[in-house]
């Protein structure tokens, strides 16, 4: 199992840039995929981005392709998520995710952290 704890969230202007971290303990973090995902009041929780094991391989959801950039050091245990262009539409609580295996998919991620509150003004 591993412990994963997101911090860097806060309230930010639209048009403005804000970096998540998510960072691990327990088992070994190298040997995981991170995900982040986000959920808005009312809604479901959607994919955002995901990093392999190694940070060679990356996949965006759509909506954030350009803007979002997700990275990691596993010197350091810690997954990122750099937010650029923010929406007003992008206000949610963002949650990473430790999975076996890379996906879009909530259902082949075994830890959470608990998320980290994204608000996004006008």
């Amino acid at each position: 199992q591993v412990q994963l704890v997101e911090s860097g969230g806060g309230l930010v202007q639209a048009g403005g840039s804000l970096r998540l971290s998510c960072a691990a303990s327990g088992r070994t973090f190298s040997g995981y995929s991170m995900g982040w995902f986000r959920q808005a009041p009312r809604k479901e929780r959607q994919f955002v981005a995901v990093i392999s094991w190694s940070g060679g391989s990356t996949y965006y959801a759509d909506s954030v392709k350009g803007r979002f950039t997700i990275s990691r050091d596993n010197a350091k245990s810690t997954a990122y998520l750099q937010m650029n262009s923010l929406k007003v539409e992008e206000t949610a609580v963002y949650y990473c995710a430790a999975g076996p295996v890379g996906s879009a998919s909530a259902d082949f991620y075994n830890d959470w952290g608990q998320g980290t509150q994204v608000a996004v003004s006008s």
